[in-house]
């Protein structure tokens, strides 16, 4: 019954994938997403960063209590994610703004995702306010076989001194017996404005490049997954100019990329707000071997963002917007001011 859970018989759907797809053929599907976690800190306090700072550590009471009930909403959400059309939970989750390890830990410990049983990928990063990348897998099908960390160097233009930022992770292992890779982002943020700290991401996506570039190197035909909080929009250089992403399947070439959430982002949808206007930073993109029309292999089915009713704000100021965990000087028992993307694989099974 556990495996029939996971199987996706596609009946209806199959007109959807492909013109060409048959009636009563059997795929079997896979969730991958990215989640921005807003500030998962623990509550002890890291004389080696400015965790003091984070929004948990501001409380002054009830902070042990606040800290687990992060963790269950988040896990809540992770919990969720794909399975109305998976029944499971995603086999890959790449989350940013995290401490450390062990919050990463008390999440995949959490009685909704325990059964799960993911594995944990995670390195501590230079970033000066203390959050991370990381990478969840479910062991039962992805197993890592190589990971590595690499940091980005960017400068501030007018004080040249150096910027610390996140690392961008990188993960290398077998789903389901295919090679694939992927390689989790926290692109720097827009503080003092779009255009003044534009190049710190252009720089971002120049790493990201350069890792792909690797890849593809050693196997031009890799298939690489490249998710993140890249806190540029899918029309922006970084992603147009720099990783030429593309926004329709037909104009992927060889080693190109394919970003599906460009064309949420053309109907006005996004994964978070400020001053009215949505944005949509949170991104999944892959290369063109996902694209391939033959489906004994893993391929790209669809992308989403997740953005079911509860995780909407649904008063105030704010109504519509993701329904954050930390607003005005407290705990508002919510989840983040970002929503996940996610992207379903698919392979054709006898």
């Amino acid at each position: 019954m556990k495996n029939f859970k996971i199987w996706f018989t596609v009946v209806l759907a199959c007109f959807a994938m492909t013109a060409n797809a048959q009636e009563g053929k059997k795929f079997k599907i896979h969730t991958v997403a990215f989640y921005n976690l807003e500030n998962l800190f623990d509550t002890i306090n890291d004389p080696n960063k400015n965790d003091e700072a984070s929004p948990i550590m501001e409380m002054r009471t009830n902070v042990g209590a606040i800290y687990k009930k992060k963790v269950q909403n988040m896990a809540r959400v992770l919990a969720d994610i794909g399975t109305d059309t998976a029944q499971n939970s995603p086999v890959i989750i790449g989350v940013s703004e995290v401490e450390n390890r062990d919050v990463m830990q008390d999440l995949v410990n959490d009685p909704q995702l325990i059964s799960k049983d993911y594995g944990i990928v995670h390195y501590e990063s230079p970033d000066r306010r203390g959050i991370d990348v990381g990478l969840l897998y479910q062991k039962q099908y992805f197993t890592p076989l190589h990971t590595s960390s690499h940091e980005l160097i960017i400068y501030d233009d007018s004080s040249q001194k150096r910027v610390y930022t996140r690392d961008q992770l990188l993960v290398s292992g077998k789903l389901e017996g295919e090679m694939i890779h992927i390689i989790v982002n926290h692109w720097p943020s827009r503080t003092g404005g779009e255009a003044r700290s534009r190049p710190k991401r252009v720089a971002a996506a120049k790493l990201s490049k350069k890792l792909i570039d690797s890849l593809q190197t050693i196997d031009p035909y890799a298939k690489i997954i490249l998710m993140g909080d890249l806190n540029d929009d899918p029309n922006n250089a970084s992603l147009k100019e720099v990783l030429e992403a593309k926004k329709d399947k037909e104009d992927v070439q060889f080693k190109g990329i394919y970003n599906p959430m460009e064309s949420f982002f053309k109907l006005g949808l996004g994964s978070n707000a400020y001053r009215d206007s949505w944005s949509l930073f949170d991104q999944i993109l892959v290369t063109q071997p996902f694209l391939e029309k033959d489906y004994s292999s893993l391929r790209f089915y669809r992308a989403g963002i997740f953005n079911k009713n509860y995780l909407v704000n649904k008063k105030g100021k704010y109504k519509g917007y993701p329904l954050r965990s930390f607003a005005d000087g407290g705990f508002t028992d919510g989840f983040s001011d970002h929503f996940p993307t996610y992207i379903y694989l698919i392979k054709e099974v006898e």
